[in-house]
């Protein structure tokens, strides 16, 4: 989606003539949206998988992306845009309007994923039982196809186009190692991101590094620690464990053969 996004963003520049993040997440979204049509129809009319075809359509759209970008800078005010900080993420260059923008858009998303919290995950996890109990699942595969777009969206230009898929996979990951159940897993993996979010803003601003970088890397340092040190499901977690049970089973064989013994 993020890659898609690319050439929906230069579009939307060129007919609307200078930058404006509203116009812009509308023709990120359409081209989200044009590339996900893509993608089913493939799939759907020819015996390519899945997978093959997200790979197709996204490296297209992202090829003709870069082709629109390019010819955008190599005209007069294109560099002065600043559409090229979608591509790695620049929080500098937000203004006031633009993080409304995000505020309102945000606050939205996360309002539906509470009230639909529970659908949501019946179709993810189920959906044959879904169909079953009367669920609409194709109306609520597509409203979770729309705030997937949606949040791909509103992080491209702090996060930027190449990055946004590991900005949405790694906090995930991060708090499944502190959770079994996903009520708290989704809760921790929003903590994880903000807290990526903001320290790699804050960098950012410091070091004038682009945004989308700095918060990989805090986000992968976070993964990092929840890999090494959560406590059921923690690299270390689990060898400190190991450890006790072999001494334990040490000191009962021990035990037993001087049981024996005596």
């Amino acid at each position: 989606m993020a890659h898609a996004a690319l050439p929906g963003i230069c579009i939307a520049f060129l007919l609307y003539g200078q930058k404006s993040l509203l116009v812009f997440l509308i023709g990120a979204a359409c081209s989200g949206y044009i590339a996900t049509v893509c993608i089913q129809f493939i799939v759907k009319h020819t015996r390519i998988k899945e997978d093959a075809a997200i790979g197709i359509v996204l490296s297209v759209f992202f090829g003709l992306g870069i082709v629109l970008l390019t010819w955008i800078n190599q005209h007069e005010g294109g560099n002065q845009s600043g559409i090229n900080d979608f591509l790695f993420g620049k929080a500098a260059s937000l203004t006031g309007s633009d993080v409304n923008v995000l505020t309102v858009t945000a606050v939205t998303m996360i309002i539906t994923i509470l009230v639909f919290f529970k659908e949501f995950k019946i179709i993810t996890f189920d959906r044959a039982f879904a169909q079953g109990i009367g669920v609409p699942v194709s109306l609520l595969n597509g409203v979770l196809m729309f705030l997937i777009v949606s949040v791909v969206v509103i992080g491209l230009q702090a996060v930027g186009v190449v990055l946004m898929s590991a900005l949405l996979i790694t906090p995930a990951l991060a708090a499944r190692y502190w959770t079994e159940k996903l009520e708290w897993m989704t809760l921790l993996a929003g903590v994880f991101g903000a807290l990526s979010g903001l320290a790699g803003a804050y960098m950012s601003l410091i070091t004038y590094v682009p945004t989308g970088p700095l918060v990989i890397i805090f986000a992968t340092a976070l993964f990092l620690f929840s890999f090494l040190f959560a406590p059921k499901r923690g690299l270390c977690s689990k060898i400190i464990r190991r450890h006790v049970e072999r001494k334990k089973l040490r000191v009962k064989q021990l035990m037993y053969e001087r049981g024996e013994q005596l």
